[in-house]
């Protein structure tokens, strides 16, 4: 079973794997329908909607194993449920937890001496280039400056500010060991006033030295024994004037597996289940052929509503079904690019957004947009 907020990703992995997934998430886009052997869509991943779905899958398929992808950061309730019921294949959700809380998992960094941009748990007195970050945050949503005065509704803290580009560093790990898979680059977008450090691509990658890249494997190969970390996690870490700067460790499969050709959810499984070592990662495939491989979300320029019979390009995933209401901001879907340098990715990338744009523009606005 594989459960997320948006579950193609590990749907098409497991189904490449030879595993046949049956699968929970928000969306049912028509990929994931294709990869799954059978599927349920909720309305949220809060216990309350994803317990019919489990009993579902559990009653008809008799299945024992459980994988977790985005989403469960507002929803741990949801994950101990999956970890009382299933054979959790992924970090204990207490694992996931100790990432949420920040205030010890940026004094474990510093007690190891690992640096990260200066952070606080009281509003400051000032503005003075500070973030307001929630607790419970995904994908840069949420993340906004901080102006005196903010009121927070939900947990949040305070971090400085960091110019630098922004990096990731995917790993494995087996609870002792970590294994680095690769080192990427990666971008936000700004979507609003408030929602200016959004998640939108990465590449598979850097410009890092390897003297760069020796420091921050050495980080991992102290976090994760001290975290317990298992299978597929990643790091988050912003690299400016020669130094790099820890933001977080993402505790589950992220969105920069989908660059590496290789059998990386096998592999994730094996390590949860302490049936393989942290070793050498080795490429072969279809894409061995290329250097850079990125992956990128399309986000709605305006409201919109996907129209019937809409042909996607072989390079979109994510495809959501006809008819869905996409609102300003959100993702319609996501495009891959592979190139020969990072240079020509990311310029590829940026052809095909405003093809997938332009394509949608094309069609009757009042059949497409709802708020023209």
């Amino acid at each position: 079973m594989i459960v997320a907020g948006s579950a193609r990703m590990l749907v098409q992995a497991a189904k490449n794997a030879g595993l046949k997934p049956l699968v929970i998430d928000l969306f049912a886009d028509l990929d994931t329908q294709g990869y799954a052997e059978d599927f349920r869509q909720i309305n949220s991943l809060a216990e309350q909607d994803l317990a019919p779905a489990v009993d579902y899958f559990v009653e008809h398929y008799a299945v024992e194993h459980v994988i977790y992808g985005s989403g469960f950061e507002c929803y741990l309730e949801s994950l101990r449920y999956l970890n009382s019921r299933l054979i959790m294949l992924g970090n204990h959700p207490d694992v996931f937890a100790g990432q949420l809380d920040k205030q010890a998992f940026f004094s474990i960094l510093d007690q190891l001496n690992i640096p990260h941009p200066g952070v606080v748990f009281s509003a400051p007195d000032y503005a003075d280039d500070w973030l307001l970050k929630p607790m419970q945050g995904q994908g840069g949503f949420g993340i906004k400056r901080y102006h005196v005065g903010d009121n927070a509704k939900t947990p949040v803290y305070w971090q400085k500010f960091q110019a630098g580009a922004p990096h990731s560093v995917l790993f494995l790990a087996n609870g002792q060991q970590a294994q680095v898979v690769g080192f990427n680059s990666q971008w936000s977008v700004r979507l609003s006033e408030t929602e200016e450090f959004v998640f939108s691509g990465v590449i598979n990658s850097t410009d890092l030295s390897d003297a760069h890249k020796a420091v921050i494997t050495g980080w991992l190969k102290q976090l994760v024994p001290v975290f317990g970390l298992k299978g597929l996690n990643s790091l988050d870490f912003i690299h400016a004037d020669d130094c790099s700067y820890v933001l977080e460790i993402n505790p589950r499969p992220s969105a920069s597996m989908q660059l590496y050709d290789q059998d990386l959810l096998t592999r994730h499984i094996q390590s949860c289940l302490g049936t393989q070592s942290c070793n050498s990662v080795t490429y072969s495939g279809a894409w061995k052929d290329y250097h850079s491989i990125g992956y990128q979300i399309v986000y709605a320029e305006r409201d919109l509503i996907i129209p019937d019979h809409f042909e996607w390009p072989n390079w979109c995933m994510d495809l959501p079904k006809s008819g869905n209401m996409c609102r300003t901001g959100q993702p319609i879907c996501s495009i891959i690019a592979h190139q020969k340098n990072s240079r020509s990715v990311a310029e590829q990338l940026l052809t095909k957004q405003q093809l997938i744009i332009n394509k949608l523009e094309r069609f009757d606005p009042h059949g497409i947009y709802s708020q023209r």
